[in-house]
């Protein structure tokens, strides 16, 4: 069986180390000093650690991850659910969505415009897969009908 050596940074070494990438969520980054091979108090160090300093923030993370989301045209339901399975509390989520104001039915036609080449539907089939198409990427059926021309 394949033994993990133990890490030779300390585990706020290497929790600033990946912080200094990318902004993560609290969770995410407890997870991933755990696959690192840190046991649970020193992690738990790390992360107050972070926090206490201002380099740990979930509400922007939730504002960065929004941000990424949008720009691949992704609707508020994907992001909503995306920032759910990484532990992001409600609260945070509804806080960030307010300081990241979007237009979800615009941001649903442009997406549906880019995919479809602005060419309706020609069947209810070929309009079921384009909604379905929609509704993965996390947009509600209003503004789906928006995106579609079905108002």
């Amino acid at each position: 069986m394949f033994q993990r050596k133990p890490p030779t940074l300390s585990s706020k070494e290497a929790a600033m180390q990946l912080l200094s990438r990318r902004d993560h969520g609290e969770y995410e980054l407890y997870q991933k000093l755990a696959l690192k091979g840190y046991g649970e108090d020193d992690i738990q160090q790390a992360v107050n650690f972070c926090l206490d300093h201002n380099y740990l923030d979930d509400l922007r993370y939730a504002k960065s991850q929004i941000r990424q989301h949008v720009y691949k045209g992704h609707g508020e339901r994907r992001i909503r659910q995306e920032l759910n399975q990484k532990r992001v509390a409600d609260s945070v989520i509804e806080l960030a969505l307010e300081e990241e104001p979007q237009d979800w039915f615009e941001l649903a036609k442009q997406a549906a415009e880019k995919k479809f080449k602005g060419v309706k539907a020609q069947d209810q089939k070929e309009y079921a897969k384009q909604v379905r198409f929609l509704q993965y990427r996390g947009y509600s059926f209003e503004q789906i009908a928006y995106a579609l021309g079905k108002e």
